[in-house]
């Protein structure tokens, strides 16, 4: 199985189970054993699962504004720690090449694996919820046709993004791509580099 398929495949598997009870508050469910590429992957996808919803419930146009700030700060802790889980997984990937010998004139990816394996998650959860807009009852045609063309386009990207994330592990496989990973060094979580919170220290 292509490393790609397994991640999709997992991807569905945690999306499906997501959507079992659908809260973001429900606790995750994995079967798999901690430390492994398929619980990073599984973890992966649930993080963005809840995130996704949580984007959805924060653009309640009713929704109070203590509410709207709980929620805000539950996504920035979300995102830091699906940064943090992108980062594990290219530390997965650069202990796996790490005896690969490079050729010559090996290039750089734009980006690297595990960041394409972030887009590929979020990619699972688009059409997940595309499918459930085609499928709703209660809309017109053209909401149904509009959504339709939406998923057929969203199915392509998957078939390209997972064709090309195969491709780049394989040119690493054979040392004609290296891959680097840079921290994100994210600012606005750091006390210390956000000039609002280091300015209230003083």
């Amino acid at each position: 199985m292509r490393f790609s398929e397994l991640a999709y495949s997992i991807f569905e598997e945690a999306t499906r189970v997501y959507h079992e009870k659908n809260d973001v508050d429900t606790s995750v469910s994995c079967s798999y054993a901690s430390g492994t590429i398929e619980a990073s992957l599984y973890m992966k996808n649930w993080i963005d699962a809840v995130q996704w919803h949580l984007e959805d419930i924060i653009r309640d146009p009713k929704i109070n504004a203590e509410e709207a700030l709980k929620i805000k700060r539950r996504i920035d802790q979300s995102n830091q720690v699906r940064t943090d889980l992108v980062e594990q997984l290219d530390s997965y990937f650069l202990a796996r090449f790490k005896e690969v010998k490079v050729v010559a004139n090996a290039s750089i990816n734009t980006e690297s694996p595990a960041w394409a394996i972030d887009r590929l998650s979020i990619l699972c959860l688009k059409i997940y919820h595309m499918n459930e807009e085609v499928n709703r009852i209660e809309v017109d045609d053209r909401h149904h046709q509009l959504c339709t063309n939406k998923l057929t386009i969203l199915l392509e990207q998957k078939k390209d993004l997972m064709t090309a994330l195969d491709q780049l592990l394989e040119d690493m496989t054979a040392g004609r791509k290296y891959m680097k990973v840079y921290k994100q060094m994210k600012m606005y979580n750091d006390p210390s580099l956000n000039p609002v919170l280091y300015a209230q220290a003083k």
